[in-house]
């Protein structure tokens, strides 16, 4: 049987073995399976595949999207650049890397902006995701700025966003951090969310679940919101084509 999967952890908030699971049964796909492996240490990796023969590709979440390319036996110049991998196809044990996320992103919020926006944005977070959605931003021309704990050059602490005059400029906000992922549904970004208006967009890759306290807080206050749940699908479409590509 030929199988596919997803290396992270945890891996207690994911859809992904569900999706692929579901579609392999509506769309009749026979002899092949997807399966989780929890990876506490990117360097099981190795052993994942040598134990698995008939794995064929792999999705790639928090935290391993970074750290996952040095095992790459090939990546793209445009991957190589956004820094962050999330999808794995194995061809005669030889990995090769790309990122659906960028894409999957890019497409679900032109789509959703639908020409409506125009003005700047917000990446909360430095991670793998934030690296894709920095790429997407810039081909859609959407300047931004990154958010962090600690201020560093050309990056916003969270502390500078209560400043108005600098909160007031970025009405396109992003949290690509895992805060108010499940089980941990009650965190939420420290933005100053009283100074949000209907003016606001914000957009959520956590999808489970699908209303995040950071969207819940956007919303009261009139703000437009997206969660990542069509992300993920698109994300997982795209996987699924990389991999049956020849």
């Amino acid at each position: 049987m030929i199988k596919f999967g997803l290396i992270g952890y945890p891996l207690v908030h994911s859809f992904s073995k569900k999706y692929f699971n579901i579609k392999f049964d509506n769309e009749n796909i026979k002899n092949v399976c997807y399966q989780n492996f929890e990876l506490k240490n990117i360097n099981e990796l190795k052993s994942i595949i040598e134990k698995n023969p008939n794995l064929r590709g792999l999705n790639v979440t928090i935290p391993h999207k970074e750290k996952v390319i040095k095992y790459l036996d090939k990546i793209e110049e445009k991957y190589l650049n956004i820094g962050a991998v999330n999808v794995i196809k194995i061809i005669d044990n030889k990995l090769f890397g790309i990122n659906t996320d960028y894409e999957a992103f890019k497409i679900t919020l032109k789509v959703w902006l639908n020409k409506k926006f125009n003005g700047k944005a917000l990446i909360l977070g430095t991670g793998g995701s934030s690296k894709s959605v920095s790429l997407a931003l810039k081909e859609l021309n959407i300047d931004h700025n990154f958010v962090s704990r600690t201020k560093r050059k050309n990056i916003f602490s969270y502390k500078d966003l209560s400043d108005i005059s600098i909160f007031s400029n970025y009405k396109l906000i992003i949290n690509t951090t895992p805060l108010g992922m499940y089980p941990k549904i009650n965190l939420s970004p420290n933005i100053p969310y009283h100074l949000i208006t209907k003016n606001y967009y914000l957009y959520d890759l956590v999808y489970n679940p699908e209303m995040t306290k950071f969207l819940e807080k956007g919303k009261i206050k009139g703000a437009k919101i997206k969660n990542g749940l069509e992300m993920l699908y698109l994300q997982a479409e795209l996987s699924w084509s990389y991999w049956n590509k020849k």
